[in-house]
């Protein structure tokens, strides 16, 4: 109990802006960073020199973004340190590409613009989601809609671009484990989800409960994570995959549940204090190769106790799991297929 009590009152973050290395020359690649938690993390690593990509639904929103981070800079400056001002006359790059995580067959575009930009990404930060729509939305491929949007879109997203991740990787001036894949769940994952994690037959037949196909969502986030380390984190690929609950932030994220939001709302916090979660989780030092799959909590804390029965989802039958985790990465390798 007392850890999900400071998951709600966390302290005060350690890792933020402050200090932070000199980012030049690395990729960041930032979803659904028009707004919220992605539009202030994009604002982070731009100031301090990284070559960062957005993505946005609409090509207009996301050069919006793209304008509203350069302008940041110059916001910024009447409340810097002189050392913080000699780095903000030399910012990094900020682009953006289209993404609609929501259409399975509109991402292998998307990912051909990144591609046609960049030959390495060091950190994907799989930041979009969605919470609760009107019940029963599904997506053209007919999937329920936060399902696609949190699980099926984001894992097509991330194989696609494992070719640059690899890359980044196995760069001789890459430090081991710097290149990471960041998947965003939810608290909700640990409060409300069943002693199996998941129910694999609510994924094709979802309940008549957008919570709970929220938390399935959240949970499937945290399963991605798992496999994803398990499957590429050893010595010859070194990718680092770390899954996190960035906390409960003031967003456009509960626009669709705007009772849930009014009750919440003292609990909310500014997304920029969830950005320092992503943060930590992205670059902190504290995550190395051998705590590869980790769990980070609010504001940047590597979250040691969590729940029992999702850690036995997250092991293979081989080592004394359920092998949950890898049931649910064969499901959405199966619905991805055709769209690879």
């Amino acid at each position: 109990m007392g850890s999900h009590f400071s998951q709600v009152f966390p302290p005060s973050p350690t890792f933020t802006e402050k200090g932070l290395p000199s980012l030049k020359d690395r990729v960041f690649l930032v979803t659904g960073g028009t707004s919220g938690i992605g539009l202030e993390l994009a604002k982070i690593l731009y100031h301090a020199g990284g070559r960062v990509y957005i993505t946005g639904r609409t090509e207009e929103k996301a050069l919006q973004a793209v304008t509203a981070i350069r302008e940041s800079v110059t916001e910024s400056r009447s409340t810097s340190s002189a050392d913080d001002q000699d780095r903000e006359e030399a910012p990094g790059q900020i682009d953006s590409i289209t993404l609609n995580l929501d259409d399975l067959a509109s991402i292998k575009p998307s990912v051909g613009a990144f591609i046609s930009k960049e030959a390495r990404l060091d950190v994907l930060f799989n930041n979009a989601g969605v919470s609760q729509p009107p019940l029963g939305s599904v997506t053209k491929q007919g999937f329920e809609l936060q399902l696609a949007t949190n699980c099926l879109g984001p894992f097509l997203f991330t194989q696609l671009l494992l070719p640059l991740l690899k890359a980044a990787a196995t760069s001789p001036s890459t430090a081991p484990g710097s290149v990471r894949v960041i998947w965003l769940s939810s608290q909700v994952a640990e409060l409300s989800s069943p002693p199996e994690g998941l129910i694999m037959s609510e994924l094709t037949t979802p309940p008549n409960n957008n919570v709970r196909n929220y938390t399935n969502s959240k949970v499937g986030n945290m399963f991605l994570s798992s496999e994803f380390a398990r499957r590429y984190g050893n010595q010859e690929q070194g990718i680092v995959s770390v899954a996190l609950n960035p906390g409960a932030a003031n967003t456009n994220l509960l626009r669709n549940a705007k009772w849930m939001k009014f009750f919440s709302y003292p609990l909310l916090y500014s997304p920029k204090l969830a950005a320092y979660a992503e943060l930590y989780a992205g670059l902190s030092r504290d995550i190395s190769s051998e705590r590869n799959g980790c769990y980070v909590v609010p504001w940047g804390r590597v979250h040691d106790a969590l729940k029992k029965d999702l850690v036995k989802a997250m092991r293979t039958v081989e080592d004394g799991g359920t092998g949950r985790a890898k049931e649910f990465w064969e499901f959405c390798e199966k619905k991805v297929k055709e769209y690879r």
